[in-house]
C-alpha cells in the first residue's frame, strides 16, 4: 500500500484525480453537516410553498462580479419596527398608515413584486389601500383589498393593475420616463393605509421585490435554491456509485472464486447464470422496475448490484484459474486449510490489487447511471440529485429560455466526478500492470 502511494506521486493525473475526489468528499461532508438530510428533503419537496419569498429562475448572484452583468438583488422590507401612524376613528375602527421604503440601485428590472400580510382578527378582515411612490415623487394606485391571515398580494399578477399601467407592473412601476427600457434608480416607497374594525386586530406587511440573482447557484422554476440539490447530490452520487461498485465487485469476486475452487456443477451453474445475465439489458430492466414497482433510490441501488454481480465473472474466473494452480495454494491444502479459508485468505487477496483500478473506474459509471435514470424521469422524485436537477431543467425548457446555469452546474459536477475517478483509476492501472508502465 505504501509503495502504491509513492508510485502515485509520479503521475500528475493521479494527483489531479485525488484532488477532485477530495473536493467532492469535502462537499459531501459539508452538506451532511450544514444541512441535515431531513431538512434537505423538506426544503426540496416543499416547492414554492417553502421558497415563496425567493425569486423564480434567478441566476447565481455571484455573476454580478463580471463586467456588463447587471442582476438586480432581492429586496425585502418589513413593516415590523418601521414608523407607523395610528388614528382612532371611533366605534372600534382604527386607521393605520405606514410606508415601506427601499433603495433600488440596480440597472435591471425586478422579476416580480409581492406583499405578504401578517394579520389577525375575529370577524371582519382589515381593509387596505396600496399606493406606489417613485423616486421622482409620482404615485400610482395599486389596489384596495381585504386582508386575510397569512395572505399575499401579488402585485405582478394583478390583472386590473396590468391594464391600468399598460404592461407588466414590475416594469411600469420602475421604468425611467426618459429611458423606458431602464429602471429609475433611487428610493421607492410602498404606502399602506389600513382600516382595522376590531380592537384586538393587528396588521403587518412585508414587501418582497424579487431580483434576478439569488444565492450561489440560482433557483429553479419552483423558486428552490439549487444549492440544496447540488450540495446533497454530491454525497448521494458518491454513496450510490461506491455502494454499487463495492457490492457488485465483491460479490463477483466471491462467486467467481467459489466457482473455480469447487468446479463441477457449481462452476457450471454459475457460468450458465452469467451467460443469461450477459444478454439481459440492464437499462430497460431498471426502467421497467422504476415504472412498475418503485422509484426509490435504494431499490434501484439494490437492483443495480444484483444485475452487476454476474457481469465480470468470466474475467475474474480466468484469474482464479491461474491462482488455483499456484504453489502456495498447494501448500495451503497440504497443511489442511479448508476450502472456505483457501478462497477467502489465499485466492481473493491475490486478485484484489489487480482489480482495484477497474473498481475505481467503475464508480463513475454507476454515478452516471443514477443520473441517467433521473433524467429519464425514473429517479427518486423525493431525493435532490444532480440528475433530478437536469430533469427539471429539461421539462422547464431551461436551455431554450437562456437559463444555462440550471444545466451547466449539475453537468459540471457529473463531469468532475467521472474525471476524478477515471484519472485515478488509469494511474493505478499503470502501477499494478507492468505492461502499461512503458507506454
Amino acid at each position: 500500500m505504501t509503495r502504491t502511494l509513492r508510485e502515485l506521486r509520479r503521475y500528475p493525473s493521479a494527483l489531479a484525480g485525488l484532488a477532485i475526489i477530495g473536493l467532492l468528499v469535502a462537499i459531501s461532508v459539508y452538506a451532511v453537516v450544514a444541512i441535515p438530510y431531513g431538512e434537505a428533503i423538506r426544503l426540496w419537496n416543499g416547492g414554492e410553498g417553502v421558497w415563496q419569498r425567493t425569486p423564480r429562475n434567478a441566476w447565481p448572484a455571484w455573476l454580478t462580479v463580471f463586467p456588463g452583468v447587471h442582476l438586480s438583488r432581492t429586496v425585502v422590507v418589513s413593516s415590523t419596527g418601521t414608523p407607523r401612524r395610528e388614528v382612532d376613528l371611533g366605534s372600534g375602527v382604527r386607521q393605520i398608515t405606514m410606508a415601506l421604503p427601499f433603495d433600488f440601485p440596480y440597472q435591471s428590472f425586478p422579476q416580480e413584486l409581492a406583499v405578504f400580510w401578517d394579520t389577525s382578527y375575529t370577524d371582519k378582515a382589515p381593509q387596505v389601500t396600496l399606493r406606489w411612490r417613485r423616486p421622482d415623487g409620482t404615485e400610482t394606485a395599486l389596489a384596495e383589498i381585504a386582508v386575510k391571515p397569512s395572505d399575499s398580494y401579488r402585485i405582478s399578477s394583478d390583472q386590473p393593475l396590468q391594464q391600468a399601467v399598460g404592461g407588466r407592473p414590475e416594469v411600469a412601476l420602475f421604468a425611467d420616463p426618459r429611458h423606458p427600457d431602464q429602471p429609475l434608480r433611487g428610493r421607492y416607497e410602498l404606502l399602506i393605509r389600513g382600516f382595522l374594525f376590531e380592537p384586538a386586530s393587528h396588521l403587518d406587511a412585508q414587501l418582497v421585490v424579487y431580483g434576478q440573482g439569488y444565492g450561489l447557484a440560482g433557483t429553479d422554476g419552483q423558486r428552490r435554491d439549487l444549492m440544496i440539490a447540488l450540495l446533497w447530490g454530491t454525497p448521494i452520487a458518491l454513496a450510490f456509485g461506491l455502494l454499487a461498485a463495492v457490492g457488485s465487485t465483491v460479490s463477483t469476486l466471491v462467486i467467481a472464486a467459489i466457482g473455480v475452487w469447487y468446479g463441477g456443477w457449481v462452476d457450471g451453474a454459475i457460468q450458465r447464470i452469467t451467460e443469461v445475465n450477459l444478454i439481459l439489458p440492464s437499462l430497460p430492466i431498471l426502467i421497467m422496475v422504476s415504472t412498475l414497482y418503485s422509484r426509490s433510490i435504494w431499490v434501484i441501488l439494490s437492483l443495480v448490484i444484483v444485475l452487476g454481480v454476474f457481469g465480470g465473472i468470466k474475467g475474474n474466473r480466468a484469474l482464479f484459474l491461474q491462482i488455483k494452480e499456484a504453489p502456495y495454494i498447494e501448500a495451503a491444502r497440504a497443511y489442511g486449510a479448508g476450502s472456505l479459508r483457501v478462497v477467502l485468505h489465499y485466492m481473493l487477496p491475490r486478485v484484489v490489487p489487480v482489480l482495484v483500478p477497474s473498481f475505481v473506474t467503475l464508480i463513475p459509471s454507476f454515478v452516471f447511471l443514477e443520473a441517467t435514470l433521473a433524467v429519464l424521469g425514473l429517479g427518486d422524485p423525493s431525493v435532490p440529485t444532480w440528475g433530478k436537477v437536469l430533469e427539471d431543467a429539461y421539462h422547464s425548457g431551461a436551455l431554450f429560455v437562456g437559463q444555462y446555469y440550471w444545466v451547466v452546474e449539475p453537468a459540471v459536477l457529473l463531469v468532475l466526478s467521472g474525471l476524478g475517478f477515471t484519472m485515478l483509476g488509469f494511474a493505478l492501472d499503470r502501477i499494478v500492470n507492468p505492461r502499461l508502465r512503458e507506454m
